[in-house]
C-alpha cells in the first residue's frame, strides 16, 4: 500500500478546500509545477485514494431527509450471500462488517418512519437474518472529514 508524502497531503488537502480548482490554479497555490500536481494526482487516482463521487450527494435532495442506522444479526453460513441482497436494496447506502454482538451495521435513508419500517421489513426478509435493531439519527454531530488526519500527516 502506497504511502502519501508532504505534497500529496498538500494536494488532499487543496482539493478538500476546494475541489473544483484546476490543476493550474492548484499548482500556483501550491507553488508546484502543473506536471507535478497532475502526475501526483494521476498516481492518487490510480492507488484509489479518492473514494466515489456519490459520497458528496445529499439523500435529502433526493427525498430522503431520514438516517438511520440497523444492526444486523445474521446467520454466519449466510453471510456471504447476505451482502447482495443487502445491496439490491436502493436506500442501504453504506453497510459494514462487525466484530462484536452484531455482525453488520447498516446505514439506510428513508421518507419517513413508514418508509423506515418498509426498508427494516425488506432487511428482515433477507435469507439468514435473525433480528435487527434501529436507531434513528437525530443529527449528525461530526460530519465525515479527512482534513485532520491529512494536517496531521502533512506534519509528520
Amino acid at each position: 500500500m502506497p504511502t502519501l508524502d508532504e505534497t500529496d497531503a498538500r494536494i488532499l488537502l487543496a482539493l478538500v478546500k476546494d475541489p473544483r480548482q484546476t490543476v493550474v490554479a492548484m499548482a500556483q497555490r501550491l507553488g508546484l509545477s502543473r506536471n507535478t500536481v497532475q502526475a501526483r494526482m494521476a498516481a492518487l487516482e490510480k492507488n484509489n485514494v479518492f473514494l466515489p463521487f456519490d459520497h458528496r450527494i445529499s439523500p435529502t435532495l433526493l427525498g430522503y431527509p431520514l438516517t438511520a442506522f440497523i444492526t444486523v444479526h445474521v446467520q454466519q453460513k449466510k453471510l456471504p450471500q447476505f451482502g447482495t441482497a443487502l445491496a439490491s436494496i436502493p436506500e442501504v447506502i453504506e453497510a459494514h462488517g462487525l466484530s462484536g454482538r452484531a455482525d453488520l451495521l447498516v446505514r439506510v435513508v428513508c421518507t419517513g418512519a413508514e418508509d423506515l419500517f418498509r426498508i427494516n421489513g425488506k432487511i428482515l426478509g433477507c435469507d439468514g437474518v435473525e433480528r435487527t435493531e434501529t436507531s434513528l439519527a437525530m443529527n449528525e454531530v461530526v460530519p465525515f472529514r479527512m482534513s485532520p488526519l491529512l494536517e496531521r500527516h502533512r506534519k509528520k
